[in-house]
């Protein structure tokens, strides 16, 4: 195995890590203000709901798109 491979495994590993601890505060920080959203107008918590889920799914999207390149990158 030569170092360039070892390098790309190596920076996929950290690219995909980063990705999803990334995507993990995304959602998070997310799912805080929804509930903080929904503590403070409860007759809008269909709303919110509505558009943290959509919201969550365009993160993880992300995430995901994130993580095949990495996995791409790593076995170039």
């Amino acid at each position: 195995m030569e170092l360039g491979n070892s390098l790309a495994h190596f920076a996929a590993g950290i690219g995909a890590g980063l990705a999803i601890i990334g995507g993990a505060a995304g959602i998070g920080r997310l799912a805080a203000a929804a509930m903080e959203g929904t503590a403070r107008q409860p007759q809008a918590s269909g709303d919110i709901r509505v558009g943290m889920i959509i919201a969550a799914a365009l993160i993880e999207g992300a995430t995901f798109f994130a993580l095949v390149i990495c996995i791409l990158l790593a076995f170039k």
